[in-house]
């Protein structure tokens, strides 16, 4: 059963700081929502938190390089609570990823970067055809298994997007959507969600994911 709004309300919320986010976009999207949000890095919060979220931006190379300075790997592979990976914190969740440095220029020699191995599958370039990379702007999603993180959210909504790698379709594939392939816009796997599109900035819908996310 989703939580009570006085459960929600009085919730720990812990964005991971990363060093490698915008982390103020997802803070206000969710402190809109009435819900009091802390920003850290200590090991001790972010295991006492009712709710995790994992933002990124950047590359996964530089992402998981700070990631690892900041000796956070343990951390996160040991949280029991629900956690959200956002856009490159979803890439971040999976076994490894081919983006490293030089990666968005060429393709023909993959390299993998080890990632935080939360969500079986792996992050690749995306197969676009003629389409421009990166993949940025508005697209629709498909649901693909009946899951709280989706629900009041309709096949064809509308989310934003802004990446040039992806999750392929696996058994882990929450929800879809197509930009010259398809891919995965949202995975899951026990206790980890990803989404690769950004719901702070993708108006009611993406309020309504994080509201669905928080009331867990």
């Amino acid at each position: 059963m989703p939580l009570s709004t006085t459960e929600i309300k009085n919730q720990k919320i812990v964005i991971i700081d990363t060093g490698c986010a915008n982390i103020s976009s997802v803070k206000f999207a969710v402190e809109r929502l009435g819900v009091k949000v802390i920003v850290s890095d200590d090991p001790s919060v972010i295991l006492s938190a009712d709710k995790v979220f994992l933002p990124g931006v950047g590359s996964a190379s530089s992402a998981m390089n700070n990631i690892n300075q900041k000796l956070l790997v343990d951390t996160i592979q040991q949280i029991t609570n629900p956690v959200l990976g956002i856009c490159l914190g979803m890439q971040l969740m999976t076994k490894f990823s081919h983006e490293v440095p030089g990666s968005h220029i060429t393709s023909n020699e993959i390299k993998n970067v080890d990632c935080l191995n939360l969500i079986p599958t792996e992050i690749t370039r995306m197969d676009a055809g003629e389409l421009v990379l990166p993949h940025m702007g508005w697209n629709q999603i498909k649901v693909e298994q009946d899951n709280p993180l989706f629900a009041g959210i309709e096949d064809g909504s509308y989310f934003y997007f802004v990446h040039s790698f992806c999750a392929p379709m696996s058994d882990y594939t929450l929800a879809s959507c197509e930009y010259g392939q398809p891919f995965s816009a949202a995975i899951h796997n026990k206790n980890f969600y990803g989404v690769q599109f950004h719901p702070e900035r993708s108006g009611e819908a993406g309020s309504t994911l994080l509201q669905n996310f928080i009331g867990m």
